[in-house]
């Protein structure tokens, strides 16, 4: 039986430590009988025999001992190490063979030892590619997704959990591309009890990244529609392949009349609510979801572990000034100086304890979670990576707050409910 290939199928795709939780998490789902796209997972020796191949045993060693700058030297040598060599034969020859039985366009995704833990998600911070067609696109898919974990913001990532990447391995997931009508994300509980789901039209990489206001759609924990709220959705992700195009997606605008209105039906939304509830069970806690619809009905593409606290009640004398709405990350209250930052180079601008007010909240953020009271966003919803990885570190955030960067004042004194999904400020 191969170390280096498992079909999700199987049994011992369910173990964490071969193939990472991110692609165990999908198997459990999967033996549980939920609708997951299938696939295979190239397992953690893959990446531990190609490195051995490429003779970087001695710099991992030498790793954890060094200083910043030699981390650094060492970090780079194995990314291009990593990046620029063949496959070890043994190694290609599997890969390939697993490759080629696979259903295309494909997505090729990281499934590190490290991710979609209880105490660490590490959402959107290593790599995905979607519409992988070719085999010269999925071994720079596989060498870019096992790089990726010596990135800067993977190691700085690693290091708030006192994760060294030394120490892990990289697993790779590799699935069918769902041609998805609609997709988004869920939450299986949030602080006030109830469900919540996202959702925009094409693939999820919109809401993933932050860059749409997607439909908030809220169920009780029973099942029943509570709520369905239109998002602003003016583009979708698309898959490329037999669009004129070689693979990968292509950036669509959605027609004027798809912009504002809801992606799922109510009889859509509370069957999606009863997956959810059944991923919960499987996995034995609350947990927070990745899905799409094609024309046969829902896939769940994802499922982690869910950070939640509860509601906090703030002082009377915040409630009597101006207040805005948006998605809420689920977790936190927090207040300090409002920063407005339009481009990423006014970053430096954020000091520890400040509120950063923006318009696009996405992962390449992360870093600056650690410094902030609280995050404002005028696009993203509650289900994108950057909503995950507050609700990891305790860090309130509100998102798709319209005209959040015009209407908050640079330099006012900001209140972030990140549970209520307000933001309130004074002069």
């Amino acid at each position: 039986m191969s170390t280096l290939i498992l079909p999700l199928s199987d049994p011992a795709a369910t173990v964490p430590d071969r193939v990472g939780p991110k692609a165990a998490n999908l198997a459990s789902l999967a033996h549980a009988g939920l609708p997951t796209p299938g696939g295979f997972c190239i397992t953690a020796d893959a990446y531990r025999r190609q490195i051995a191949h490429l003779g970087l045993n001695d710099l991992l060693r030498e790793y954890p001992q060094a200083d910043e700058l030699v981390q650094r030297r060492i970090a780079v040598e194995i990314r291009l190490k990593l990046y620029q060599s063949d496959l070890a034969p043994d190694v290609l020859a599997e890969v390939l063979t697993a490759w080629w039985a696979e259903p295309k366009p494909a997505a090729v995704r990281s499934s590190s030892l490290v991710e979609d833990r209880v105490d660490s998600s590490f959402a959107g911070q290593f790599e995905s590619f979607l519409g992988v067609v070719d085999d010269a696109e999925f071994l720079t898919a596989l060498r870019a997704c096992w790089a990726a974990l010596w990135t800067t913001t993977a190691r700085r990532s690693m290091a708030q959990h006192d994760l060294d990447p030394a120490d892990t391995a990289m697993a790779v997931l590799v699935q069918p591309l769902i041609a998805a009508r609609a997709s988004g994300g869920g939450l299986s509980e949030t602080a006030d009890g109830q469900m919540l789901l996202s959702a925009t039209w094409g693939l999820g990489t919109a809401i993933a990244q932050g860059e749409v206001v997607p439909d908030r759609i809220v169920l009780t924990r029973h099942g029943f529609l509570r709520s369905n709220d239109a998002g602003r959705k003016n583009h979708r992700e698309a898959c490329g392949h037999g669009a004129g195009n070689d693979g990968g997606t292509s950036l669509q605008a959605v027609p004027e009349a798809l912009v504002a209105a809801p992606c799922l039906e109510a009889g859509q939304a509370t069957a999606l609510g009863r997956l959810m509830r059944k991923a919960e069970d499987v996995l034995g806690m609350p947990v927070e979801i990745e899905w799409a619809l094609d024309e046969v009905g829902f896939k769940l593409l994802q499922a982690r572990p869910l950070h939640t606290q509860p509601a906090y009640v703030p002082e009377e004398i915040w409630l009597k000034h101006p207040g805005l709405s948006g998605h809420p990350a689920g977790i936190g209250w927090g207040s300090g100086r409002a920063v407005v930052i339009n481009c990423e180079c006014e970053l430096s601008r954020v000091a520890p304890g400040d509120i950063l007010v923006t318009r696009v909240a996405g992962p390449a953020l992360s870093h600056i979670l650690p410094r902030v009271a609280g995050v404002v966003a005028e696009l993203g919803g509650s289900t994108s990576h950057m909503a995950s990885l507050a609700r990891e570190r305790g860090i309130p955030m509100v998102l798709g707050v319209l005209d959040a960067t015009q209407r908050i004042p640079d330099g006012a004194q900001v209140a972030v409910d990140g549970v209520a999904g307000v933001v309130r400020w004074h002069a």
